[in-house]
């Protein structure tokens, strides 16, 4: 790992227990092992690295997504996957990308920090609203709309369908952040919620029989 990255890794490491307006680019350097002037070679800023930070855990993320077939940021794409995709199908992506989100270092506390900085920056309280609340529902929004006109899912109110299915997974992923030793207990929640909604909304005959 070069310098740079190092930089990237120990800030997000600090960042992630104290918050980001708690840690100075002097103990950033420190805890890289270089002195602050050879960091600004790097970064120009605590900002800068925190960009760098974001734009890196997005890549991470996305990146995992596409490699189990599940690129979750282009939701039309995904409609296709998800009209054939049986219960235990999604049962075990849904259940990859918690686990991914929970063990990946750079995914995993940029979470955390910014499930702290949200009551301090109203910046970074946005920023946590669209990453992990509104990009997700609408996201879900979108996929469920289509696939009700696909006769895949039953007819509801595609966000409010979003909002069932969504909530738990987000509340048992902080569960996990919080209670780490309870993961395998709340992993085998997350696979009942996601049955259970496969088997309450789905409509088409596909799935009735392979699920």
């Amino acid at each position: 790992m070069d310098t740079k990255q190092r930089i990237l890794l120990e800030a997000l490491r600090l960042f992630s227990k104290r918050g980001y307006d708690a840690v100075s680019v002097e103990q950033i350097a420190g805890a890289v092992g270089i002195k602050a002037p050879s960091l600004y070679k790097h970064y120009k800023s605590k900002k800068d690295i925190f960009d760098a930070i974001f734009e890196e855990t997005a890549k991470r993320y996305e990146d995992f997504t596409r490699s189990i077939s599940v690129p979750v940021t282009d939701s039309k794409q995904d409609v296709v996957l998800f009209e054939n995709i049986t219960a235990e199908d999604l049962v075990q992506k849904v259940k990859s990308l918690i686990q991914y989100s929970l063990h990946d270092e750079y995914v995993s506390k940029f979470r955390k920090m910014m499930t702290i900085e949200q009551f301090r920056s109203p910046e970074l309280s946005q920023l946590y609203s669209d990453r992990y609340v509104n990009q997700i529902q609408n996201y879900h929004t979108y996929l469920f709309t289509k696939m009700m006109e696909a006769g895949v899912l039953i007819k509801e109110d595609p966000s409010i369908l979003a909002m069932l299915y969504d909530a738990p997974i987000l509340v048992m992923l902080s569960e996990c952040d919080r209670h780490p030793e309870k993961e395998e207990e709340y992993i085998k929640k997350l696979e009942d919620h996601v049955r259970l909604f496969y088997k309450t909304f789905s409509c088409s005959k596909t799935h009735k029989t392979q699920g």
